[in-house]
């Protein structure tokens, strides 16, 4: 049985990383060296508007569009206790934030679209066991930690080392953190205690809207991050970037540092598992499942959305089970697919229609299975009257379609344009009415060559109508560059 392995490709413009889990890619993670991701990164910003109406404000932290900072990510100025002992939060922005006022915030979620980065001031820093919490001195332990002794030592562990190092700081204890020795945990709290002197440091002498510190490289976050998954091999296509990646492990994950090689292949490293296919595939609206059936994914503004169909599937059984196999495969697909296309947000899937009440269940409980795997909180509800199963996954970066693509300049995102037909009864109006309005010898008609084919064949009977009702002559010129929208009457 194959294990999961991680495919690095590295060129100086871009670097991608593919998790491959049993031969099937799963996940893709890529970074532009003209535009990485700002998600973690710590900026010294300037409030540029506070809006009460929001409760929020506009922070100008460098980038093209201002960063959108609300009310409840700023940590407040004193903390407020109430008689049970709960914070109360300052209710206003205004008691918050001034405009021009400097202040230290970390991006949580990067640009996306038309909207700018989403800030926060609980700043935090994370290693590879602890994630350091400047603004309070508690001990929190990742809910991913089930038992409760390991959890009892690892809260013991770090407060006694809180007091050792005299940190005034708090941590949150990470899932990798499980069975870590104290001293492996003592490493980690002296980093972060420095390094967060070192950012204290710089944002003092820094001007508003720069970096004071960036989250490491893809290539080195892929790996602090890949917490109790069980990696076979993490296969680098650089030397220079695996030896990178080797001198990061050593000293933060040495476990993973036999797996890391170079791999030195003719054959480019993502045709090792066909992952440039897959990327192909993973921006289509169609993806066909084993057993004929097939899915269509449609990305909008507010949501996305997921059907299923049989397609040529026709089961062997009756109908009922032909459908419960189909949504049962779907159910498997649609989880990877939301991982490889990395898609947030609200998710409606519209699994075809199921009357037993048993089948319906394990459609759910196998969607929620197959979601386990991605690390991207979800959460899914029940099926609805109308059939449908809402879902949300966290969204933090742009979909795959959006990294890679751009809306289609012919019909600017719509999906679809104008027939030709419809073009050559607008373009018969528009004759009509400049036939009336000014006095021409004669009228050139300038439009895309499906428009001219069809106004020449199919539309010849009413363009000879239509030139003896106006009186003049009509030409046809082809515009190779038109599209097929497009057209010009010209008065000659």
């Amino acid at each position: 049985m194959m294990g999961t392995e991680i495919l690095m490709n590295v060129t100086p413009q871009e670097t991608r990383v593919a998790l491959v889990e049993n031969g099937v890619l799963v996940e893709l993670n890529m970074e532009r060296a003209r535009r990485r991701g700002r998600v973690g990164n710590i900026y010294k910003g300037r409030v540029n508007r506070v809006l009460p109406g929001m409760d929020a404000a506009f922070v100008d932290i460098g980038l093209e569009r201002a960063a959108f900072l609300h009310a409840s990510d700023v940590v407040p100025l004193q903390r407020e206790e109430t008689a049970n002992g709960e914070v109360e939060r300052p209710e206003s922005i205004h008691r918050l934030l001034r405009e021009g006022q400097e202040i230290l915030v970390q991006v949580i979620k990067d640009p996306l679209g038309t909207k700018g980065a989403r800030l926060t001031t609980y700043i935090t820093v994370p290693s590879r066991y602890l994630v350091l919490m400047p603004d309070n001195r508690s001990v929190g332990i990742s809910a991913r930690i089930e038992d409760e002794v390991e959890r009892a030592r690892l809260k013991a562990d770090v407060e006694a080392l809180q007091a050792e190092t005299q940190s005034p700081f708090g941590f949150i204890v990470r899932t990798a953190a499980e069975a870590a020795t104290p001293e492996a945990l003592r490493k980690d709290m002296v980093f972060l205690n420095k390094l967060w002197q070192s950012i204290q440091e710089k944002s003092v002498t820094m001007a508003p809207g720069t970096e004071v510190y960036a989250d490491l490289p893809l290539t080195q976050r892929i790996l602090r991050d890949m917490v109790g998954v069980e990696l076979e091999k993490i296969r680098v296509d650089s030397r220079e970037t695996a030896n990178r990646v080797s001198e990061f492990a050593a000293q933060y994950v040495p476990e993973l540092l036999e797996r890391i090689e170079h791999y030195p292949g003719e054959r480019p490293i993502f045709d090792l598992y066909n992952v440039e296919d897959e990327i192909q595939k993973a921006l289509e609206r169609k993806v066909e499942l084993k057993s004929g059936g097939y899915l269509i994914f449609d990305q909008t503004e507010a949501m996305t959305t997921i059907d299923i169909n049989t397609g040529a599937f026709v089961g062997h059984r009756n109908l009922e089970e032909t459908i419960f196999k189909t949504n049962l495969e779907a159910a498997q697909a649609i989880a990877r697919q939301l991982r490889l296309r990395n898609l947030g947000g609200i998710i409606i899937v519209d699994f075809i229609d199921m009357t037993q009440e048993e089948h319906k269940r394990q459609v759910l409980r196998s969607l929620e299975k197959a979601m386990e795997k991605d690390h991207a909180k979800s959460q899914i509800c029940d099926v609805s009257p109308l059939g449908l199963v809402e879902m949300t996954r966290k969204r933090t970066r742009e979909s795959l379609e959006h990294q890679l693509c751009e809306p289609c300049p012919t019909c600017a995102g719509r999906g679809y344009i104008k027939s030709a037909e419809t073009v050559c009864y607008e373009m018969f109006r528009e004759i009509m009415r400049e036939a009336r309005q000014f006095d021409a010898r004669e009228l050139l008609v300038l439009a895309a060559q499906p428009v001219v084919d069809l106004l020449l064949d199919e539309e010849s009977a009413s363009v000879a109508e239509l030139q003896e009702f106006i009186g003049i002559p009509i030409r046809f010129q082809v515009e190779a560059l038109y599209t097929q929208e497009q057209f010009d009457v010209v008065l000659l």
